[in-house]
């Protein structure tokens, strides 16, 4: 899988340039993004801008993966989703949960809300 990353002091945005997300790339996937669970900056913006096309079991895995980012105290937000891949996505189940940007800046601006919403917690 063909991925670009960039890191700032408070999350490392991952530019995903495949054009399609199907299942059978998830556990590559996946295992390229926990890795950021184990670095001191872990938060995770995921640009989907290049993505045109997404099934079901991909957006559940992107699920389940959301949900270890949360369960170690780490953002997840997915960037600049494709119409017809935000579709598929508002079809999975609890898929609610995750957060969506428009733009990378409205993603940032999430992550550092978290971020205040963490310390505050602590």
């Amino acid at each position: 899988m063909n991925v670009k990353i960039s890191t700032n002091r408070i999350f490392h945005a991952i530019t995903i340039q495949e054009a399609e997300l199907a299942a059978n790339m998830t556990e590559e996937l996946q295992d390229q993004l926990r890795i950021f669970l184990q670095k001191d900056v872990k938060n995770l913006v995921v640009i989907m801008k290049d993505i045109q096309m997404i099934d079901s079991a991909a957006a559940k895995e992107l699920l389940d993966i959301r949900n270890c980012f949360y369960d170690n105290r780490a953002s997840f937000v997915l960037c600049e989703p494709q119409p017809a891949v935000k579709k598929i996505l508002d079809q999975v189940e609890q898929f609610g949960a995750v957060l969506i940007a428009p733009s990378l800046s409205e993603a940032s601006d999430l992550v550092h809300l978290e971020e205040m919403e963490r310390e505050m917690t602590d």
